[in-house]
């Protein structure tokens, strides 16, 4: 019996018993407490699948007051945590251990596991959790109950329950519709565009799934498969490029990635999914060497419109830069500046130790590296209004993603290309009596960029 036929059977049992019950006469407070000290399967089944039912027809406020009244009503039990804790203390075994870390596990976490026990529930928390992440920017007291869902959502969604399945014209109908709903980075026009990007023999699209999620993807990869490194996403899009019959390609590209679940953000599936879809390309077409990303920078142009964030050297291009208009033609003559610009960006602008940009986040943690910086290669409203049209490609070296992932996590080490380094080098400063070129200007070896 397949996991949807146990879930139906489920449901229809649930169904039939809540026709038997009473649970409409009790508050939802009443419900969460019933759901907590019940101890039959099927009554907590009955009462999980009343909760979830009774949260969905909440309205913002409401919701408001039931995640206010999780925080509030499902913590760990102070009195009990200070047994453990003295009895720890009193004789620090592995026992006792077990029974303080018990002990400080909040209610809550128990109570989204019985949650959890009815048919769809998986389906009815992740879309709940997105209610919460809205409410958490103003509510800040409600991250514990963040927490919370993230603890137990890295566990039912570890890497060994996700499945991979390969996306072409044949998937049925109604996963092709989320694939268009779902991208996010370059927007799916229309069934003949998602055609284009599915069909061709040069074209794959890899989706993750999780069993509890039926046909709802939870990300997905898009990967042109070609003969050289592209620096533009128009040669990908592009339908005539994607009528190419040379199948001896030596390059895939990976150039839209989108999370598809809200309600999952911060539980990673991107690395594991770049690693898979890279070992089943490899067995499918031996003949692939280089695996790159055409990745945009979405937040390069903000960090540019802040004078106070560009470095000195830099400032007198960086005004230039702003005050020209923000054109495809623009782009083109300003190509140098801004990919020097860029090249700071990237590698020198952080939040914390880490890239300030979320997607070289994404694919340094990943291990790759930052390749080359493309100008005027999304020339798209989006792709100069986010970047000034650029692009850039990160290269995933099979020899070397270890060594990269583990000297980024670490201490936020960015490996690089010479090209690129050589863009982020800055300016040594003139000396006196310093040996002077034939133009009369000081020699201009550059240091290495610090990318850590």
């Amino acid at each position: 019996m397949n996991f949807s036929l146990v879930q139906n059977f489920l449901a229809n049992l649930v169904k039939r018993q809540r026709l038997l019950g009473a649970d409409e006469y009790s508050t939802l407070e009443e419900l969460l407490e019933k759901l907590m000290s019940s101890s039959g399967e099927i009554s907590a089944m009955v009462t999980a699948r009343e909760i979830l039912d009774r949260y969905k027809k909440l309205n913002a406020e409401e919701q408001l007051k039931f995640f206010q009244l999780l925080e509030l009503n499902f913590n760990a039990e102070p009195d009990e945590v200070r047994l453990a804790f003295r009895e720890y203390e009193e004789d620090p075994n592995s026992l006792s251990l077990r029974h303080l870390s018990d002990a400080c596990e909040p209610r809550l976490q128990e109570l989204l596991r019985r949650l959890n026990q009815t048919a769809g529930a998986t389906h009815d928390l992740v879309a709940m959790r997105t209610d919460l992440l809205k409410l958490v920017k103003k509510q800040p007291e409600l991250a514990a109950v963040d927490s919370d869902f993230i603890h137990l959502f890295s566990s039912w969604f570890a890497r060994s329950f996700l499945m991979l399945q390969t996306i072409d014209w044949k998937t049925p109908a109604d996963i092709l519709e989320r694939i268009i709903r779902y991208e996010a980075v370059h927007e799916i026009q229309d069934w003949d565009d998602l055609r284009r990007r599915i069909e061709p023999e040069n074209r794959r699209c890899f989706a993750f799934f999780h069993p509890a999620l039926i046909d709802e993807p939870l990300i997905f990869v898009e990967v042109a498969l070609s003969n050289q490194i592209p620096g533009s996403i128009s040669e990908i899009l592009n339908a005539r490029d994607a009528d190419n019959t040379d199948t001896d390609y030596d390059t895939a590209t990976f150039y839209s990635i989108s999370n598809c679940q809200p309600g999952l953000k911060n539980i990673s599936f991107g690395n594991f999914l770049i690693k898979q879809v890279v070992q089943e390309l490899q067995a499918e077409v031996p003949t692939i060497k280089n695996f790159v990303t055409l990745s945009p920078i979405p937040s390069f142009n903000r960090w540019l419109q802040n004078a106070e964030a560009i470095p000195e050297h830099l400032a007198e291009i960086a005004e230039e830069v702003r005050e020209a208009p923000n054109s495809i033609d623009n782009a083109e003559i300003q190509a140098d500046s801004l990919q020097r610009l860029c090249a700071e960006y990237l590698l020198r602008a952080k939040r914390g130790y880490l890239p300030r940009d979320p997607v070289a986040r994404f694919h340094l943690g990943n291990g790759a590296r930052i390749e080359q910086i493309r100008t005027t290669a999304d020339t798209s409203e989006k792709g100069l209004l986010q970047s000034r049209g650029l692009m850039v490609n990160y290269l995933y070296d099979l020899r070397h993603i270890e060594r990269n992932h583990e000297q980024f996590m670490t201490d936020g080490w960015i490996d690089s290309s010479t090209d690129v380094q050589k863009l982020a080098q800055k300016p040594k400063p003139a000396k006196s009596g310093k040996k002077k070129s034939r133009a009369g200007q000081p020699d201009s070896e550059s240091s290495q960029p610090q990318a850590g």
